[in-house]
């Protein structure tokens, strides 16, 4: 089987009500969790594109990345995904969320490395309870060809719940938290410190 071209977009046009703000516009360590997770696919060397809200177009903060708009009419995640798709119907898609703290180039690459590109899509499972984090996953072109006109005709299924009925590659994530969302300040803070704490790890010798 000929292997799709994979691409990554990041969705970025939530309405981060629990936050209080804009979530992708929050600096962690220096940067915004937007051009953090950016920096991350684009680093993998994929084609990376930003799926906002038509209304977000002009944000300071989304105007200097390539974006694309969210599918008109469906709601939630598959929104961006599915925008990204129908643009470019034969790409895989490697879909993130902008609000990962703890997703670093070395989770992206065990993903990256672990693709099926004969399954209908490759992602982790949470260490919680198995199930498969979508928010996180790559995308082959022919489930999203199957998803794109149940979406548009009705109201799409939860990615999750449509990663369990596909026939997915699933991995073991390494460790709890690791792909978890900051959907508080207080996740935030949480998430950034295990982050770090993680990192202070690494660097010390054995």
């Amino acid at each position: 089987m000929r292997e799709a071209p994979l691409r990554a977009v990041i969705l970025a046009g939530g309405q981060s009500r629990r936050f209080g703000r804009d979530k992708a516009s929050i600096p962690l360590d220096g940067i915004t969790l937007l051009e953090r997770t950016f920096a991350l696919a684009a680093g993998a060397g994929l084609p990376t594109v930003v799926a906002v809200r038509p209304d977000q177009l002009d944000d300071p903060l989304r105007v200097r990345l390539p974006c694309i708009t969210d599918l008109p009419g469906v709601a939630g995640p598959a929104a961006g995904l599915l925008g990204a798709h129908l643009g470019l119907p034969s790409s895989a898609w490697l879909l993130l969320a902008c609000d990962m703290p703890r997703l670093d180039a070395a989770l992206l690459s065990m993903l990256l490395s672990g693709r099926d590109p004969g399954a209908a899509a490759t992602a982790f499972t949470s260490p919680a309870d198995g199930r498969p984090e979508p928010l996180c996953a790559i995308y082959e072109p022919a489930t999203l060809a199957r998803l794109a006109p149940r979406a548009m005709r009705q109201r799409p299924p939860s990615l999750r719940a449509w990663l369990e009925r596909e026939p997915a590659r699933l991995l073991a994530a390494p460790a709890t938290d690791v792909l978890a969302s900051a959907n508080t300040p207080g996740e935030l803070q949480r998430l950034a410190g295990a982050r770090r704490a993680g990192m202070a790890r690494d660097r010390t010798p054995d």
